[in-house]
């Protein structure tokens, strides 16, 4: 029997599809083992969303390579579709699996071990109009599951090169999804995740958005508790979309709208395609049907060209918002897309500079956004079991994504149950406690 170590890097898409990897490995006889072990395999599913990202895929094939100097080492995904000949340049990888060819991996094993040489298998991902059909009936998680419901991006944002690594958006069948998401809930599941590369274009390769219709079939399957939603298009929340979905008491309050930047100049730039104006009365939409939403976001800093006097405009944007958390990236320059033919690129003072300006925000904002939960009735999946401060905890998120603490027994078990109670005080910055 031969074994099998994996690692992930990269958003939540990449997470479902090294779960259906690992999946038919297992199926296929294989045994899985713990990354930092000796294996005969080791597979990366790389990302490339960043410079930082490509160094740190580029990192870990190598730490494979150390491990076990006879494996096979692959590397799939993001980075093996976008790096090209460069995948190869030190000898490390043996076999190269670009998306789209993922659900294959044993057969290309197989295929390997025949003929014992260095193997690609990347296609020209801009021509794929296919999705990529996988099934998962379980994953790494206990509670929750990742449902990936569609592939690509049409959009082009002048930074990103997410539409060269992952094509033109594929989405998915609907009865392919209903039926993994029941067989996921027959396992025990109470929660799923929609996701993907651009969710909110689910449907428009047929035609038509297809995203409400396919939330409002997933709410009446029986034994699913909770259904939230991945990162979505501001565009796509109309005062329609955001009272339908209100009406669903299934859909988790915890909504991710990608802003980027709070400036309209600089969101022409970036070639995104709503202004800060839209953005609000879209926050604001979602506000009107529910109480205290959680909304999170993504922030680029340091964008070719961006003034202080842009910055700032990002800085009060962000405070107007008031955002429960958001996630700060710095500029990353890549090659191949129009951000890099840019003139003004900042320095990384600069941006490291903003940076923390805007984290040192948004640590104020999560802590103010938590606190108003406190003395408040809220239901808490569980997920794990935590010893903090010499007391046992079983800790799990609210319908927000709150993380909270219940005190237990050590031999207590709270693994995939509900538990509703007060939120009292907080355990730790980031943690309340639940009684």
């Amino acid at each position: 029997m031969k074994s099998v170590a994996l690692h992930n890097l990269g958003c939540k898409v990449n997470s479902y599809e090294i779960d259906v990897m690992q999946q038919r490995l297992q199926e296929s006889g294989y045994k899985i083992v713990p990354f930092d072990e000796a294996a005969d395999v080791y597979i990366i599913n790389t990302c490339t969303v960043t410079n930082i990202a490509d160094r740190k895929s580029r990192q870990i094939i190598h730490r494979a390579r150390r491990l076990n100097p006879d494996a096979v080492v692959v590397a799939a995904g993001c980075y093996v579709q976008t790096a090209g000949e460069a995948v190869w340049q030190d000898g490390a990888v043996d076999i190269a699996v670009g998306n789209n060819r993922k659900k294959d991996i044993v057969s290309i094993l197989e295929e390997y071990w025949q003929a014992q040489q260095p193997a690609a298998d990347v296609i020209d991902i801009g021509t794929v109009r296919e999705y990529e059909e996988m099934q998962l009936s379980h994953t790494a998680e206990h509670t929750r599951a990742y449902i990936k419901i569609q592939d690509g991006c049409n959009q082009f944002c002048s930074y990103c090169i997410i539409p060269y690594a992952r094509g033109r958006v594929r989405s998915r069948r609907e009865e392919d999804i209903l039926r993994e998401v029941q067989g996921i809930v027959d396992a025990g599941y109470k929660e799923i995740v929609l996701t993907g590369i651009h969710i909110s274009s689910y449907g428009i390769d047929r035609g038509g958005s297809e995203l409400l219709q396919l939330i409002e079939k997933l709410h009446v399957i029986d034994g699913l508790e909770r259904i939230r939603l991945g990162s979505l298009e501001p565009r796509i929340v109309t005062d329609d979309f955001a009272a339908r979905i209100s009406a669903m008491a299934k859909i988790c309050p915890h909504f991710h709208l990608s802003l980027q930047s709070g400036c309209d100049s600089v969101l022409r730039r970036m070639n995104r395609h709503y202004t800060a104006g839209e953005y609000f009365q879209t926050t604001e939409a979602l506000r009107r049907y529910y109480r205290d939403p959680a909304i999170t976001t993504d922030v680029i800093v340091g964008f070719p060209g961006e003034t202080e006097e842009e910055f700032h405009m990002t800085e009060e944007f962000v405070h107007k918002i008031n955002f429960y958390e958001m996630h700060i990236f710095k500029y990353s320059k890549r090659q191949g897309t129009r951000a890099a033919q840019l003139k003004d690129q900042l320095t990384e003072a600069d941006k490291s500079r903003r940076s923390e300006i805007l984290m040192g925000a948004e640590k104020q904002m999560s802590y103010a956004y938590r606190a108003g939960y406190l003395h408040r009735e809220v239901e808490v999946l569980m997920e794990e079991k935590k010893e903090i401060n010499g007391r046992v905890y079983w800790i799990g998120h609210t319908p927000q994504y709150i993380k909270a603490a219940k005190a237990v027994g050590e031999s207590s078990n709270l693994s995939n149950q509900i538990v509703r109670g007060e939120i009292t005080e907080f355990l730790k910055d980031d943690i309340m406690l639940l009684k």
